[in-house]
């Protein structure tokens, strides 16, 4: 079962250019003309060859918001997204009043320049796509065209929804992959390459973190919906030079035949050479009485996990505490009838003190994420209560911590 993934579902069949600003230049039809010498040019960089042309065409920003909407509908149903919404708001990650579907098409909509659509094989480019970030944005979707003439796309993003955190590290890898390859062509042009240039690289991985007050959207999104946008380009593109410095040409092709299996993974290259896979902690066992039904379940990974304790606990912790994860599990289970959702959840850690350390932090995130919290019991290891919407346990065992959130009243 799935869930935290609709941007991800849409993202994987549109490309969209977050690097690239949108304001208005209809000189952007012009760059078309180019689309055969920029992708022969990809083939020599990335050794992956170009069977057929790409056509090319143009689009408007109100005809991509069209497009989003569809694929909305597409991607998920109204239940699916309404499981997703529920799980970001019992974490905490968004708040009680959002709208999940209308916020990712609109943030979306906002960011695209360009997208390649792998249904219909063609790459469009939003006529209001200024002339200084034309090239790149192209280089860009033209190297998820290659991309996906040699491995397929479609599918490659379909094999890995049985996992929440496998998806995003396939988003990881088609968009940091791109964003590799979009860089070192224009570093070439320069006469320089990403591959002796460390500076360089930092410096292009970093370029979609800018907004300068360009994109509101994305600049009043919450902190889940920023970070997990611009995650692919950033930290994909890092995982892809990781690649690319042990494998050479030959690692272009190694992430699509041997997929990363989580955001770990991504954000920590070595444990993708080491082929480290997540664990699956076992859920609590709330004892629940008869009415209740799995609603959806899923994984929490590194980078979820890092967002959590950067929006409640500061991002010095975020990251003191985050690259100990080890794997996550969580379920949510309704009752329709009474109206009622209770949150499972289980993190395992690679150490008994990291596991201290997060429980310290969750606790602080429940006090913080809700508008009251009523502590009946605490102590080093345990801590229940009441919060908004019912009763919690939280509890460490060794280096696992679970919670249950959401629990009817207890029976005495």
């Amino acid at each position: 079962m799935r869930s935290l993934r609709l941007s991800a579902l849409i993202l994987g069949s549109l490309a969209s250019a977050a690097l690239a600003p949108g304001q208005t230049d209809p000189r952007a039809k012009d760059l078309c003309g180019e689309a055969n010498r920029i992708a022969q040019d990809l083939t020599k960089i990335s050794g992956m060859p170009l069977h057929h042309a790409v056509p090319c065409d143009f689009i408007t920003k109100e005809k991509i918001n069209e497009f989003l909407n569809k694929r909305v509908k597409e991607v998920a149903k109204p239940e699916e997204i309404r499981a997703e919404e529920l799980t970001l708001k019992k974490f905490g990650l968004v708040p009680q009043d959002f709208d999940l579907a209308k916020n990712t098409v609109d943030l979306l909509t906002e960011q695209a320049a360009a997208f390649y659509d792998y249904d219909k094989k063609k790459l469009f480019i939003t006529e209001s796509t200024p002339e200084d970030t034309q090239e790149p944005v192209l280089a860009h979707e033209l190297s998820h065209a290659l991309a996906d003439q040699n491995f397929n796309l479609a599918r490659f993003i379909r094999q890995g929804r049985k996992s929440d955190d496998g998806a995003t590290a396939r988003l990881a890898v088609m968009e940091g992959q791109a964003t590799w390859m979009m860089s070192e062509y224009l570093a070439r042009k320069n006469g320089q390459t990403l591959k002796d240039s460390p500076a360089l690289v930092a410096m292009m991985s970093n370029l979609s973190d800018s907004g300068g007050g360009q994109y509101p959207v994305y600049e009043s999104a919450p902190l889940y919906l920023r970070l997990t946008l611009v995650f692919p380009y950033t930290k994909g593109m890092l995982f892809q030079n990781a690649v690319f410095q042990r494998d050479g040409q030959y690692g272009f092709a190694e992430v699509f035949r041997r997929a990363p299996l989580s955001t770990q993974q991504i954000i920590h290259p070595e444990e993708y050479f080491a082929n480290r896979k997540p664990t699956e902690p076992d859920l609590p066992d709330p004892h629940l009485p008869h009415g209740y039904k799995g609603l959806v379940g899923g994984t929490l990974g590194e980078l979820e996990h890092g967002v959590l304790l950067e929006q409640y606990a500061g991002k010095e912790r975020a990251g003191e505490i985050a690259p100990h994860w080890r794997g996550s599990t969580f379920e949510l289970r309704e009752n329709k009838k009474a109206g009622v959702v209770v949150l499972l959840y289980a993190v395992e850690w690679d150490t008994e003190d990291a596991a201290r350390q997060y429980f310290k932090a969750y606790r602080e995130v429940l006090g913080k994420k809700w508008k009251k919290l009523q502590v009946d019991s605490e102590s080093a290891d345990s801590v229940t209560g009441s919060g908004d919407d019912g009763r919690f346990i939280l509890r460490r065992t060794g280096a696992i911590v679970t919670s249950q959130e959401g629990l009817p009243p207890a029976i005495h």
